[in-house]
């Protein structure tokens, strides 16, 4: 017997004993397991509609699932709607901006961009959902040279909760397009945005590797380095614990590095001078920044692209100083023995701080490094990851933020001043009045 939504959606309705049921709702991060009533795997705007009224009507809740690189929390009740049938990524060389469905990732937008001259202010990661990445604001490898990725958004097309299809811009629904760039979630289904692209003719990036005897001198030297860096350069250093697999290139199994990543649009002999400072930090092992093509600004932080289980933490920091890299190296630095196989401080600051003009929702706009810690074996996310993660979070205390971006809080809770959480709970009131979207 079919669900009672079948008819009313054109993309496939699967109830959990049904064939397709489990790859429908299975997200990137397999240490989630999604068990809803039901799964919607929506193929148009219209079939977000019927959804959502549908929900609305039967008073359960409805959640939406892209990619599911962020997913920490099961959805085991309700309506779970699949976004990746809607595609199409659309590009208008003259007014720069690519028109882009909720399905699609960065692997699916840049070729397209690029084929125009052009970019995304993407994430470090090309693998991530378009739409899920921009609505928590985005940090990404031009952090600093360009801001939170959600400051190019030019507009939304949004399924309110009530069922209304909105468009979502400074000129209509200013509230709702405040509130989307940045405030992540419960205020829409979107299913398409448009998004301002930029020009970046020429790019010097890449990752200088520093072995585990040289991790404490270049990372304490970094930090240092962030005080008067140039503020087209962004920076990250993460300390990377390479398991002995098969998958890892034979040269890193095994091996506790440092990767300093770099990104400086702009030519090469800036990007030189630049990054003069950081080679000097100490003897490096494997150097691979130089002149890079944009479209290959993925290749900067080479994270995996294979769907795994992981578990994730954030933090914002305010500031970094000798007394920060000593707090940090104590926790998951060489020395000591973490059940983390990558923690990561970002250099931000720089364009992030600045809003755009008429505001967002963005949080953790004074930041001025983010801070991760990934673990990768189940069997410790419930006991020995956490209580790490505790003990980072506080040695990390006197540095953290009052702020977390959502986009950044992985199992800890996202956080946006008062102020701004107060009127994000307004404009979630007047368009999903009944709560219907989780």
């Amino acid at each position: 017997m079919s669900h009672p939504l079948a008819p009313l959606i054109t993309g496939p309705v699967l109830t959990p004993d049904q064939e397709g049921f489990a790859d429908e709702v299975v997200p990137h991060n397999r240490a989630v397991v999604n068990s809803p009533d039901v799964v919607v795997g929506a193929t148009s705007t219209q079939d977000v509609v019927a959804a959502v009224r549908w929900a609305a009507e039967q008073g359960v809740p409805l959640t939406v699932l892209a990619t599911g690189h962020g997913a920490t929390t099961p959805v085991t009740t309700g309506v779970l709607l699949t976004t990746s049938r809607l595609g199409g990524v659309d590009v208008d060389p003259d007014t720069r901006v690519a028109t882009i469905g909720a399905g699609a990732r960065w692997t699916d937008v840049v070729p397209v961009t690029d084929a125009h001259g052009l970019t995304p202010v993407a994430g470090s990661s090309a693998h991530v959902g378009v739409v899920g990445y921009l609505l928590g604001g985005g940090i990404g490898p031009f952090a600093r040279s360009h801001g939170y990725s959600s400051d190019r958004v030019e507009s939304l097309t949004v399924v309110t909760g009530t069922g209304e299809v909105v468009e979502a811009s400074a000129d209509e629904h200013p509230d709702l397009f405040w509130a989307l760039r940045g405030g992540k979630v419960g205020l829409g289904v979107v299913t398409q945005v448009r998004l301002r692209l930029v020009a970046i003719p020429e790019l010097y990036a890449g990752t200088l590797f520093f072995d585990a005897e040289h991790i404490e001198p270049a990372l304490r030297g970094w930090l240092a380095w962030t005080a008067t860096a140039d503020a087209e350069t962004t920076t990250s250093a993460a300390i990377i614990r390479f398991p002995d697999f098969e998958a890892v290139p034979p040269f890193l199994r095994g091996r506790t590095v440092l990767t300093l990543r770099v990104a400086r649009p702009g030519d090469e002999a800036a990007g030189e001078a630049a990054t003069a400072p950081l080679r000097a930090l100490a003897p490096t092992f494997l150097d691979t920044v130089g002149v890079l093509p944009v479209a290959r600004s993925a290749e900067i932080h080479n994270d995996p692209v294979d769907p795994a289980p992981s578990w994730v933490r954030g933090f914002m920091l305010s500031r970094a100083d000798d007394d920060l890299a000593t707090a940090w190296l104590g926790v998951v630095g060489p020395d000591a023995d973490p059940p983390f196989v990558a923690v990561e401080l970002r250099h931000v600051a720089g364009a992030t701080g600045v809003d755009v003009p008429g505001g967002s929702a963005v949080s953790g706009r004074t930041a001025a490094f983010v801070a991760g810690v990934v673990g990768v074996d189940p069997t410790q996310f419930g006991t020995s990851i956490p209580a790490a993660a505790a003990a980072v979070a506080e040695a990390l205390a006197p540095w953290t933020t009052a702020e977390l971006n959502p986009n950044f809080a992985g199992t800890g809770t996202a956080v946006w001043d008062p102020a701004t959480a107060d009127r994000l709970a307004q404009v979630r009131r007047t368009y999903d009045p009944a709560g219907v979207l989780a």
